[in-house]
Protein backbone atom coordinates (compact mmCIF):
# COMPACT_ATOMS: atom_id res chain seq x y z
CA UNK A 1 0.00 0.00 0.00
CA UNK A 2 1.37 3.44 -0.96
CA UNK A 3 2.09 5.86 1.89
CA UNK A 4 -0.51 8.35 0.66
CA UNK A 5 -3.13 5.61 0.51
CA UNK A 6 -2.21 4.24 3.93
CA UNK A 7 -2.47 7.62 5.67
CA UNK A 8 -6.14 7.94 4.69
CA UNK A 9 -7.09 4.26 4.66
CA UNK A 10 -10.22 3.58 6.68
CA UNK A 11 -11.08 0.52 8.71
CA UNK A 12 -14.35 -1.18 7.82
CA UNK A 13 -17.09 -1.56 10.41
CA UNK A 14 -17.12 -5.33 9.77
CA UNK A 15 -13.42 -5.64 10.64
CA UNK A 16 -13.85 -3.54 13.79
CA UNK A 17 -16.66 -5.76 15.05
CA UNK A 18 -14.85 -9.00 14.14
CA UNK A 19 -11.85 -8.01 16.28
CA UNK A 20 -13.94 -8.06 19.43
CA UNK A 21 -14.36 -11.83 19.23
CA UNK A 22 -11.96 -14.61 20.25
CA UNK A 23 -9.04 -14.50 22.67
CA UNK A 24 -8.54 -10.75 22.30
CA UNK A 25 -12.16 -9.95 23.12
CA UNK A 26 -13.26 -8.43 26.43
CA UNK A 27 -15.89 -9.80 28.81
CA UNK A 28 -19.41 -8.45 28.15
CA UNK A 29 -20.82 -7.85 31.63
CA UNK A 30 -21.90 -4.18 31.83
CA UNK A 31 -25.53 -3.09 31.76
CA UNK A 32 -27.02 0.46 31.60
CA UNK A 33 -26.82 1.03 35.37
CA UNK A 34 -23.17 -0.07 35.54
CA UNK A 35 -22.27 2.08 32.52
CA UNK A 36 -24.05 5.11 33.97
CA UNK A 37 -22.25 4.51 37.27
CA UNK A 38 -18.93 4.37 35.41
CA UNK A 39 -19.75 7.71 33.80
CA UNK A 40 -20.84 9.34 37.08
CA UNK A 41 -17.88 7.72 38.82
CA UNK A 42 -15.50 9.39 36.40
CA UNK A 43 -17.27 12.76 36.13
CA UNK A 44 -17.80 13.61 39.82
CA UNK A 45 -14.38 13.88 41.41
CA UNK A 46 -11.32 16.09 41.17
CA UNK A 47 -13.06 18.51 38.79
CA UNK A 48 -15.71 19.54 41.30
CA UNK A 49 -13.80 18.88 44.52
CA UNK A 50 -10.47 20.47 43.49
CA UNK A 51 -10.42 22.55 40.28
CA UNK A 52 -13.44 24.70 41.21
CA UNK A 53 -11.23 26.59 43.68
CA UNK A 54 -8.78 28.00 41.17
CA UNK A 55 -11.46 28.43 38.49
CA UNK A 56 -13.58 30.65 40.75
CA UNK A 57 -10.64 32.44 42.38
CA UNK A 58 -8.71 33.43 39.24
CA UNK A 59 -10.98 32.98 36.20
CA UNK A 60 -14.75 33.22 36.61
CA UNK A 61 -15.66 34.36 40.15
CA UNK A 62 -19.32 33.62 41.07
CA UNK A 63 -19.99 33.20 37.33
CA UNK A 64 -18.41 29.77 37.74
CA UNK A 65 -22.00 28.52 37.44
CA UNK A 66 -22.07 29.91 33.88
CA UNK A 67 -18.70 28.27 33.19
CA UNK A 68 -20.27 24.92 34.05
CA UNK A 69 -23.20 25.71 31.75
CA UNK A 70 -20.87 26.53 28.83
CA UNK A 71 -18.71 23.45 29.42
CA UNK A 72 -21.82 21.31 29.88
CA UNK A 73 -23.27 22.59 26.60
CA UNK A 74 -20.11 21.69 24.69
CA UNK A 75 -20.07 18.26 26.29
CA UNK A 76 -23.77 17.62 25.62
CA UNK A 77 -23.38 18.35 21.92
CA UNK A 78 -20.32 16.09 21.75
CA UNK A 79 -22.08 13.42 23.83
CA UNK A 80 -24.90 13.10 21.29
CA UNK A 81 -22.26 12.42 18.62
CA UNK A 82 -20.45 9.94 20.87
CA UNK A 83 -23.72 8.13 21.51
CA UNK A 84 -24.35 7.55 17.79
CA UNK A 85 -20.85 6.17 17.28
CA UNK A 86 -20.91 4.01 20.42
CA UNK A 87 -24.22 2.40 19.47
CA UNK A 88 -23.12 1.83 15.87
CA UNK A 89 -19.54 0.67 16.50
CA UNK A 90 -19.49 -0.88 20.01
CA UNK A 91 -15.73 -1.43 20.09
CA UNK A 92 -13.04 -0.42 22.61
CA UNK A 93 -11.17 2.71 21.60
CA UNK A 94 -13.71 5.56 21.76
CA UNK A 95 -12.89 8.50 19.47
CA UNK A 96 -9.84 6.71 18.06
CA UNK A 97 -11.95 3.85 16.71
CA UNK A 98 -14.55 6.26 15.32
CA UNK A 99 -11.86 8.29 13.54
CA UNK A 100 -10.32 5.13 12.04
CA UNK A 101 -13.67 4.19 10.50
CA UNK A 102 -14.31 7.65 9.06
CA UNK A 103 -11.19 9.82 8.69
CA UNK A 104 -8.36 7.37 7.99
CA UNK A 105 -5.35 5.89 9.77
CA UNK A 106 -3.22 9.01 10.27
CA UNK A 107 -5.98 11.10 11.84
CA UNK A 108 -7.07 8.08 13.87
CA UNK A 109 -3.53 7.74 15.23
CA UNK A 110 -3.41 11.47 16.07
CA UNK A 111 -6.67 11.28 18.03
CA UNK A 112 -5.63 7.99 19.65
CA UNK A 113 -2.34 9.51 20.76
CA UNK A 114 -4.30 12.53 22.02
CA UNK A 115 -6.55 10.21 24.06
CA UNK A 116 -3.48 8.55 25.58
CA UNK A 117 -2.45 12.02 26.75
CA UNK A 118 -5.96 12.82 27.98
CA UNK A 119 -6.43 9.76 30.16
CA UNK A 120 -2.85 9.49 31.43
CA UNK A 121 -2.53 13.13 32.45
CA UNK A 122 -6.11 13.22 33.76
CA UNK A 123 -5.29 10.24 35.98
CA UNK A 124 -2.19 12.02 37.28
CA UNK A 125 -4.22 15.16 37.97
CA UNK A 126 -6.85 13.18 39.85
CA UNK A 127 -4.20 11.40 41.94
CA UNK A 128 -2.74 14.81 42.78
CA UNK A 129 -6.16 16.13 43.86
CA UNK A 130 -6.83 12.96 45.89
CA UNK A 131 -3.62 13.57 47.82
CA UNK A 132 -4.72 17.10 48.83
CA UNK A 133 -7.98 15.82 50.35
CA UNK A 134 -6.28 12.83 51.95
CA UNK A 135 -3.79 15.14 53.70
CA UNK A 136 -6.66 17.43 54.76
CA UNK A 137 -8.61 14.44 56.08
CA UNK A 138 -5.66 13.28 58.19
CA UNK A 139 -5.07 16.86 59.36
CA UNK A 140 -8.56 17.01 60.88
CA UNK A 141 -7.40 14.27 63.27
CA UNK A 142 -4.16 16.07 64.01
CA UNK A 143 -2.05 13.79 61.79
CA UNK A 144 0.48 15.68 59.70
CA UNK A 145 2.62 14.01 57.05
CA UNK A 146 6.12 15.40 56.36
CA UNK A 147 6.07 18.08 53.64
CA UNK A 148 8.79 16.31 51.68
CA UNK A 149 6.43 13.35 51.07
CA UNK A 150 3.18 15.20 50.23
CA UNK A 151 4.38 17.82 47.75
CA UNK A 152 5.82 18.01 44.27
CA UNK A 153 9.58 18.64 44.02
CA UNK A 154 9.01 21.70 41.82
CA UNK A 155 6.23 24.11 40.91
CA UNK A 156 5.54 26.89 38.42
CA UNK A 157 5.41 30.48 39.68
CA UNK A 158 3.19 32.51 37.28
CA UNK A 159 4.35 35.79 38.85
CA UNK A 160 7.96 35.26 37.79
CA UNK A 161 7.33 32.85 34.92
CA UNK A 162 9.86 30.39 36.27
CA UNK A 163 10.04 26.95 37.86
CA UNK A 164 10.89 26.86 41.56
CA UNK A 165 12.02 24.08 43.91
CA UNK A 166 9.62 23.29 46.76
CA UNK A 167 11.90 21.23 48.99
CA UNK A 168 9.68 18.15 48.61
CA UNK A 169 10.86 14.78 47.31
CA UNK A 170 7.57 13.43 45.91
CA UNK A 171 3.82 13.26 46.51
CA UNK A 172 3.83 9.78 48.00
CA UNK A 173 0.05 9.48 48.68
CA UNK A 174 -0.66 10.24 45.00
CA UNK A 175 1.71 7.47 43.90
CA UNK A 176 0.38 4.89 46.35
CA UNK A 177 -3.30 5.40 45.50
CA UNK A 178 -2.52 4.85 41.80
CA UNK A 179 -0.75 1.59 42.64
CA UNK A 180 -3.75 0.42 44.71
CA UNK A 181 -6.26 1.18 41.94
CA UNK A 182 -4.02 -0.48 39.34
CA UNK A 183 -4.04 -3.71 41.35
CA UNK A 184 -7.86 -3.64 41.49
CA UNK A 185 -8.11 -3.07 37.72
CA UNK A 186 -5.94 -6.06 36.88
CA UNK A 187 -8.41 -8.32 38.72
CA UNK A 188 -11.22 -7.67 36.25
CA UNK A 189 -13.92 -5.36 34.84
CA UNK A 190 -16.76 -6.87 36.89
CA UNK A 191 -14.90 -6.43 40.17
CA UNK A 192 -13.85 -2.91 39.13
CA UNK A 193 -17.44 -1.96 38.24
CA UNK A 194 -18.76 -3.19 41.60
CA UNK A 195 -16.06 -1.29 43.50
CA UNK A 196 -16.87 1.83 41.46
CA UNK A 197 -20.66 1.53 42.01
CA UNK A 198 -20.21 1.50 45.79
CA UNK A 199 -18.04 4.62 45.68
CA UNK A 200 -20.44 6.40 43.31
CA UNK A 201 -23.35 6.00 45.75
CA UNK A 202 -21.26 7.49 48.55
CA UNK A 203 -19.95 10.48 46.66
CA UNK A 204 -23.30 11.40 45.12
CA UNK A 205 -24.65 11.43 48.68
CA UNK A 206 -21.79 13.76 49.70
CA UNK A 207 -22.46 16.09 46.77
CA UNK A 208 -26.17 16.25 47.71
CA UNK A 209 -25.10 16.98 51.30
CA UNK A 210 -22.93 19.88 50.10
CA UNK A 211 -25.84 21.33 48.11
CA UNK A 212 -28.53 20.92 50.79
CA UNK A 213 -26.51 21.89 53.89
CA UNK A 214 -24.32 24.47 52.15
CA UNK A 215 -27.39 26.28 50.78
CA UNK A 216 -28.26 27.28 54.33
CA UNK A 217 -24.96 29.17 54.64
CA UNK A 218 -25.06 31.03 51.31
CA UNK A 219 -24.60 34.79 51.55
CA UNK A 220 -25.90 36.33 48.32
CA UNK A 221 -23.56 39.30 48.85
CA UNK A 222 -20.74 36.96 47.80
CA UNK A 223 -22.29 36.78 44.32
CA UNK A 224 -21.71 40.50 43.75
CA UNK A 225 -20.09 41.22 41.36
CA UNK A 226 -21.34 38.13 39.59
CA UNK A 227 -19.01 38.30 36.59
CA UNK A 228 -15.85 40.09 37.84
CA UNK A 229 -13.67 38.83 34.98
CA UNK A 230 -16.23 39.36 32.22
CA UNK A 231 -17.39 36.76 29.70
CA UNK A 232 -13.80 35.98 28.73
CA UNK A 233 -13.33 34.88 32.34
CA UNK A 234 -16.40 32.67 32.07
CA UNK A 235 -14.95 31.07 28.94
CA UNK A 236 -11.52 30.58 30.54
CA UNK A 237 -13.21 29.10 33.59
CA UNK A 238 -15.18 26.74 31.35
CA UNK A 239 -12.01 25.60 29.58
CA UNK A 240 -10.28 25.02 32.93
CA UNK A 241 -13.06 23.12 34.72
CA UNK A 242 -13.84 21.26 31.49
CA UNK A 243 -11.69 18.57 33.09
CA UNK A 244 -14.65 17.88 35.37
CA UNK A 245 -16.70 16.52 32.45
CA UNK A 246 -14.32 14.11 30.77
CA UNK A 247 -15.91 11.08 32.42
CA UNK A 248 -18.86 10.69 30.05
CA UNK A 249 -16.67 9.82 27.05
CA UNK A 250 -15.02 7.08 29.09
CA UNK A 251 -18.36 5.21 28.87
CA UNK A 252 -17.82 4.81 25.14
CA UNK A 253 -14.43 3.17 25.71
CA UNK A 254 -16.29 0.31 27.45
CA UNK A 255 -18.82 -0.27 24.67
CA UNK A 256 -17.20 -3.62 23.89
CA UNK A 257 -17.83 -4.78 27.46
CA UNK A 258 -21.52 -3.84 27.41
CA UNK A 259 -24.21 -6.53 27.32
CA UNK A 260 -26.39 -4.53 24.90
CA UNK A 261 -24.16 -1.69 23.65
CA UNK A 262 -26.60 -0.39 21.03
CA UNK A 263 -29.03 0.59 23.79
CA UNK A 264 -27.04 0.76 27.01
CA UNK A 265 -24.04 2.87 25.96
CA UNK A 266 -26.07 5.89 24.76
CA UNK A 267 -28.09 5.68 27.99
CA UNK A 268 -24.89 5.62 30.07
CA UNK A 269 -23.36 8.57 28.22
CA UNK A 270 -26.35 10.91 28.22
CA UNK A 271 -27.77 10.14 31.69
CA UNK A 272 -24.40 10.43 33.46
CA UNK A 273 -23.63 13.74 31.73
CA UNK A 274 -27.00 15.39 32.40
CA UNK A 275 -27.11 14.25 36.03
CA UNK A 276 -23.62 15.55 36.77
CA UNK A 277 -24.14 18.87 34.95
CA UNK A 278 -27.09 19.70 37.21
CA UNK A 279 -25.13 18.75 40.33
CA UNK A 280 -22.12 20.79 39.20
CA UNK A 281 -24.11 23.99 38.66
CA UNK A 282 -25.70 23.66 42.11
CA UNK A 283 -22.38 22.97 43.86
CA UNK A 284 -20.73 25.95 42.11
CA UNK A 285 -23.57 28.23 43.24
CA UNK A 286 -23.29 27.02 46.85
CA UNK A 287 -19.48 27.22 46.95
CA UNK A 288 -19.28 30.80 45.63
CA UNK A 289 -22.16 31.78 47.93
CA UNK A 290 -20.55 30.34 51.08
CA UNK A 291 -17.15 31.97 50.58
CA UNK A 292 -16.09 35.15 48.68
CA UNK A 293 -14.53 33.98 45.43
CA UNK A 294 -11.17 35.57 46.25
CA UNK A 295 -11.03 33.60 49.52
CA UNK A 296 -11.87 30.18 48.10
CA UNK A 297 -9.20 27.60 48.94
CA UNK A 298 -7.26 26.42 45.88
CA UNK A 299 -6.43 22.83 46.87
CA UNK A 300 -9.50 21.59 48.78
CA UNK A 301 -12.15 24.29 48.13
CA UNK A 302 -15.37 22.43 48.99
CA UNK A 303 -14.24 21.01 52.33
CA UNK A 304 -12.48 24.23 53.34
CA UNK A 305 -15.66 26.23 52.60
CA UNK A 306 -17.41 24.33 55.39
CA UNK A 307 -14.34 24.73 57.60
CA UNK A 308 -14.45 28.50 57.05
CA UNK A 309 -18.02 28.47 58.37
CA UNK A 310 -16.94 26.57 61.50
CA UNK A 311 -18.66 23.35 60.42
CA UNK A 312 -15.95 20.88 61.45
CA UNK A 313 -18.16 17.78 61.23
CA UNK A 314 -19.34 18.76 57.74
CA UNK A 315 -15.76 19.45 56.71
CA UNK A 316 -14.79 15.95 57.85
CA UNK A 317 -17.66 14.37 55.92
CA UNK A 318 -16.87 16.27 52.72
CA UNK A 319 -13.16 15.49 52.96
CA UNK A 320 -13.88 11.78 53.45
CA UNK A 321 -16.40 11.79 50.59
CA UNK A 322 -13.89 13.54 48.32
CA UNK A 323 -11.19 10.96 49.10
CA UNK A 324 -13.56 8.12 48.19
CA UNK A 325 -15.12 9.95 45.26
CA UNK A 326 -11.85 10.91 43.63
CA UNK A 327 -10.66 7.32 43.99
CA UNK A 328 -13.51 6.17 41.74
CA UNK A 329 -12.54 8.78 39.13
CA UNK A 330 -9.01 7.45 39.14
CA UNK A 331 -10.33 3.91 38.69
CA UNK A 332 -12.41 4.77 35.61
CA UNK A 333 -9.68 6.87 33.99
CA UNK A 334 -7.05 4.15 34.34
CA UNK A 335 -9.61 1.59 33.17
CA UNK A 336 -10.26 3.66 30.04
CA UNK A 337 -6.58 4.34 29.35
CA UNK A 338 -5.79 0.63 29.05
CA UNK A 339 -8.69 0.19 26.59
CA UNK A 340 -7.33 2.97 24.34
CA UNK A 341 -3.91 1.30 24.29
CA UNK A 342 -5.61 -2.05 23.55
CA UNK A 343 -7.34 -0.55 20.50
CA UNK A 344 -4.07 0.94 19.20
CA UNK A 345 -2.30 -2.40 19.72
CA UNK A 346 -4.99 -4.37 17.88
CA UNK A 347 -4.26 -2.25 14.83
CA UNK A 348 -0.50 -2.79 15.11
CA UNK A 349 0.24 0.90 15.68
CA UNK A 350 1.90 0.00 19.00
CA UNK A 351 3.18 -3.36 20.23
CA UNK A 352 0.36 -5.92 20.04
CA UNK A 353 2.27 -8.49 22.13
CA UNK A 354 2.52 -6.06 25.06
CA UNK A 355 -0.34 -3.54 24.93
CA UNK A 356 -2.74 -5.99 23.28
CA UNK A 357 -2.15 -8.82 25.74
CA UNK A 358 -5.31 -9.89 27.62
CA UNK A 359 -4.92 -11.90 30.83
CA UNK A 360 -6.18 -15.48 30.23
CA UNK A 361 -8.07 -15.59 33.54
CA UNK A 362 -9.12 -12.00 34.32
CA UNK A 363 -9.73 -11.02 30.65
CA UNK A 364 -8.16 -7.61 31.24
CA UNK A 365 -5.28 -5.88 29.38
CA UNK A 366 -3.02 -6.43 32.39
CA UNK A 367 0.35 -5.40 30.92
CA UNK A 368 -0.96 -2.08 29.62
CA UNK A 369 -2.76 -1.47 32.93
CA UNK A 370 0.36 -2.04 35.04
CA UNK A 371 2.63 0.11 32.85
CA UNK A 372 0.04 2.89 32.76
CA UNK A 373 -0.30 2.77 36.55
CA UNK A 374 3.42 3.16 37.12
CA UNK A 375 3.79 6.11 34.72
CA UNK A 376 0.64 7.84 35.98
CA UNK A 377 1.72 7.39 39.59
CA UNK A 378 5.11 8.97 38.91
CA UNK A 379 3.59 11.92 37.03
CA UNK A 380 1.09 12.59 39.82
CA UNK A 381 3.86 12.39 42.41
CA UNK A 382 6.29 14.70 40.63
CA UNK A 383 4.39 17.27 38.50
CA UNK A 384 2.34 20.31 39.70
CA UNK A 385 -1.47 20.24 39.47
CA UNK A 386 -2.14 23.24 37.19
CA UNK A 387 0.30 22.06 34.53
CA UNK A 388 -1.43 18.68 34.43
CA UNK A 389 -4.98 20.07 34.38
CA UNK A 390 -4.37 22.50 31.50
CA UNK A 391 -2.79 19.77 29.38
CA UNK A 392 -5.78 17.46 29.92
CA UNK A 393 -8.33 20.07 28.93
CA UNK A 394 -6.88 21.02 25.55
CA UNK A 395 -6.38 17.35 24.63
CA UNK A 396 -9.95 16.44 25.58
CA UNK A 397 -11.44 19.40 23.70
CA UNK A 398 -9.53 18.37 20.59
CA UNK A 399 -10.96 14.84 20.85
CA UNK A 400 -14.51 16.21 21.11
CA UNK A 401 -14.04 18.43 18.04
CA UNK A 402 -12.82 15.43 16.02
CA UNK A 403 -15.77 13.23 17.10
CA UNK A 404 -18.28 15.94 16.16
CA UNK A 405 -16.69 16.20 12.73
CA UNK A 406 -16.39 12.43 12.28
CA UNK A 407 -20.09 11.78 12.89
CA UNK A 408 -20.95 14.02 9.92
CA UNK A 409 -18.39 12.20 7.77
CA UNK A 410 -19.85 8.82 8.79
CA UNK A 411 -23.35 9.93 7.76
CA UNK A 412 -22.03 10.70 4.25
CA UNK A 413 -19.74 7.69 3.80
CA UNK A 414 -22.04 5.08 5.42
CA UNK A 415 -25.57 6.41 4.90
CA UNK A 416 -27.20 2.96 5.13
CA UNK A 417 -25.43 1.81 8.29
CA UNK A 418 -27.74 0.61 11.08
CA UNK A 419 -27.78 3.32 13.78
CA UNK A 420 -29.66 2.31 16.96
CA UNK A 421 -29.10 5.87 18.22
CA UNK A 422 -29.00 8.83 15.83
CA UNK A 423 -27.60 12.26 16.67
CA UNK A 424 -30.61 14.63 16.44
CA UNK A 425 -30.80 17.84 14.40
CA UNK A 426 -28.03 16.81 12.02
CA UNK A 427 -25.79 18.64 11.11
CA UNK A 428 -26.47 21.45 13.58
CA UNK A 429 -25.68 19.48 16.74
CA UNK A 430 -22.17 18.41 15.62
CA UNK A 431 -21.46 21.85 14.12
CA UNK A 432 -22.50 23.43 17.44
CA UNK A 433 -20.23 20.99 19.26
CA UNK A 434 -17.29 21.97 17.08
CA UNK A 435 -17.89 25.70 17.60
CA UNK A 436 -18.36 25.58 21.39
CA UNK A 437 -15.46 23.21 22.08
CA UNK A 438 -13.14 25.04 19.69
CA UNK A 439 -13.99 28.33 21.40
CA UNK A 440 -12.93 26.83 24.74
CA UNK A 441 -9.70 25.55 23.16
CA UNK A 442 -8.90 29.02 21.85
CA UNK A 443 -9.41 30.52 25.33
CA UNK A 444 -6.51 28.44 26.67
CA UNK A 445 -3.08 30.08 26.62
CA UNK A 446 -0.48 29.58 23.89
CA UNK A 447 1.62 27.52 26.33
CA UNK A 448 -1.05 24.81 26.26
CA UNK A 449 -1.13 24.81 22.47
CA UNK A 450 2.67 24.48 22.47
CA UNK A 451 2.55 21.49 24.86
CA UNK A 452 -0.14 19.86 22.72
CA UNK A 453 1.95 20.43 19.58
CA UNK A 454 5.02 18.86 21.22
CA UNK A 455 2.98 15.82 22.32
CA UNK A 456 1.47 15.37 18.87
CA UNK A 457 4.93 15.79 17.31
CA UNK A 458 6.22 12.91 19.44
CA UNK A 459 3.19 10.87 18.39
CA UNK A 460 3.79 11.51 14.69
CA UNK A 461 7.41 10.41 15.09
CA UNK A 462 6.25 7.14 16.69
CA UNK A 463 3.71 6.56 13.91
CA UNK A 464 6.14 7.08 11.03
CA UNK A 465 8.95 5.12 12.69
CA UNK A 466 6.87 2.20 14.05
CA UNK A 467 3.12 2.44 13.51
CA UNK A 468 2.87 2.66 9.73
CA UNK A 469 5.36 -0.20 9.32
CA UNK A 470 3.36 -2.51 11.59
CA UNK A 471 -0.17 -1.38 10.72
CA UNK A 472 -2.48 -4.37 10.30
CA UNK A 473 -4.55 -2.42 7.80
CA UNK A 474 -1.53 -1.74 5.56
CA UNK A 475 0.16 -5.10 6.17
CA UNK A 476 -2.58 -7.72 6.74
Amino acid sequence: MKLSEQLFARKSIEVLLAETEGEHGLRKVLGPVALTALGVGCIIGAGIFVLTGLAANQYAGPALTLSFVVAGLGCTLAALCYAEFASTVPVAGSAYTYAYATLGELLAWIIGWDLVLEYAVASSTVAHGWSHYFVLFLGIFGIELPHMWVGNPFDYDPATGSWVATGAIMNLPAFLVVMLVTAILVLGIRESARFNAAMVILKVAVVLFVIVVGAGYVDTANWDPYMPYGFSGVLKGAAYIFFAYIGFDSVSTHAEEAKNPQRDVPIGIIVSLLLCTILYILVAAVLTGMVPYKSIHLDAPVAEAFGARGLAAAQLLVAAGAVVGITSVLLVLLLSQARILLALARDGLISRSFFGAVHPRFRTPHKATILTGILVGLAGALLPLKLLADLVNIGTLMAFVVVCGAVMVMRRTHPDLHRPFRTPLMPWVPIGGIVVNLAMMLSLGWENWLRLAVWLGIGLAIYFVYGRRHSKLAHP
